[in-house]
């Protein structure tokens, strides 16, 4: 009989051992079968949470601005010369020669005036004139004989130093004569008014018969005619602080009028006022425009399109790219896959667009429509053009 190797335990001790074992086994790949899946899906989770924590942006490039931009301004349209006409003189309207509308020359007449006190006066003054006159002759031949019987002292040296005074005064009296006669002849002559340029007569305000009163006499003068020059026009505009470097004289600018659909009136800036008023932070320029036709009418609204030129290192940007911060405005932009927060500074509103005068170059990525969070240095992915955007 072949007797059993000792192996230190009973055989049937080990048989629960194993038994046991294989429990245990089975029990660790069912755990392990059920745990793996949720470890990996716990990663693949993470690894997501970190990829969506990496924004998404679009980005756009900087447009480089025109060479000109068109500025559209309110304006209103004046004569080049305009000017009330007064009378100088009182009287009564005798007849007038123009009306409105009517396009005169320089000098050409344009009424009369009765003046009955005017002329009295000035009979009078002639009178006077030659009153004056006489007596200065009788007094300088009275000098001169004084003056001889001196020599023979056959008069005192008083009487003839008193011939010569009374003739001294009697010169006088006649030059203040001729001095009146002369002024009651120019108010004489005030009687015909005359156009002081060539212009049309856009107002008259008296008619026949009318009272005729210069102001000289303490009462309010009244305007007769009014006339403007319209062969050429000025128009007065309000340029914004913002544009005022960039509005210089020689500058084009056309007008637009409601009037005229479809046209342009070609005019030139000429000259500006040098300085900002402070009410509202505008620059006063002055816009020349020939009007040959006439068919511009002064004292007309237009719309003023001036061509200002813009710098050369200046870009376009939407509107929505630009970030306002506390520290200042901003630009964000993407570099090797970091954003980075630009300082920039603006210059005009176009609306839809502005205009970057500094802080970005032509090759930057910027990002378009940045989200509030977001901070220098910040990791970034730049989303793919769309199909639309690749056309």
């Amino acid at each position: 009989m072949k007797v059993a190797e000792d192996s230190g335990e009973p055989e049937g001790a080990q048989r629960p051992f194993r038994s046991w074992s294989t429990v245990v086994i089975v029990a660790i790949l069912l755990v392990g079968s059920l745990m793996v899946p949720r470890l990996r899906a716990r990663a693949a989770l993470g690894k997501e949470t970190l990829l969506m924590a990496v924004p998404t942006v679009s980005v756009v490039h900087p447009r480089r601005a025109p060479a000109d931009q068109e500025v559209i301004l309110p304006a209103n349209i004046q004569a080049y010369t305009d000017a009330p006409i007064y009378a100088r003189t009182n009287g009564y309207l005798k007849r007038w020669h123009v009306d409105i509308g009517a396009h005169v020359v320089k000098g050409q007449l344009l009424a009369e005036i009765d003046t009955p006190e005017i002329d009295q006066q000035l009979q009078q003054t002639r009178a006077d004139l030659a009153t004056a006159e006489a007596n200065a002759r009788l007094a300088e031949i009275t000098a001169l004989r004084y003056r001889g019987l001196l020599k023979t002292d056959s008069v005192s040296t008083q009487d003839a130093d008193n011939a010569n005074g009374d003739f001294e005064a009697k010169r006088a009296m006649t030059q203040s004569a001729r001095a009146n006669l002369q002024r009651l002849e120019d108010l004489h002559s005030f009687q015909k008014i005359f156009a002081p340029f060539d212009g049309v007569i856009t107002a008259r305000n008296t008619d026949i018969g009318a009272l005729i009163d210069s102001g000289s006499s303490g009462g309010a003068a009244r305007e007769l005619f009014h006339i403007a020059s319209t062969s050429k026009l000025r128009v007065y505009v309000n340029v914004p602080q913002v544009y005022s470097q960039a509005a210089k004289p020689g500058l084009s600018a056309d007008l637009t009028l409601a009037e005229f659909p479809g046209r342009r009136f070609q005019g030139t800036l000429v000259r500006t006022a040098e300085a900002i008023d402070t009410a509202s932070r505008t620059l006063l320029v002055q816009i020349d425009v020939a009007n040959p036709s006439r068919e511009l009418l002064t004292g007309a609204f237009a719309q003023v399109h001036l061509k200002l030129p813009t710098r050369a290192d200046s870009y376009l940007l939407p509107v929505n790219a630009v970030v306002f911060r506390s520290e200042g405005v901003r630009v964000a932009t993407v570099k090797e896959g970091k954003s980075a927060l630009v300082p920039v500074v603006l210059g005009r509103d176009f609306g839809t667009e502005v205009e970057v005068l500094a802080g970005l170059a032509a090759t930057d990525d910027v990002i378009e429509n940045p989200p509030d969070s977001l901070v220098s240095g910040q990791e970034v992915t730049i989303a793919a053009p769309s199909a639309e955007g690749a056309r």
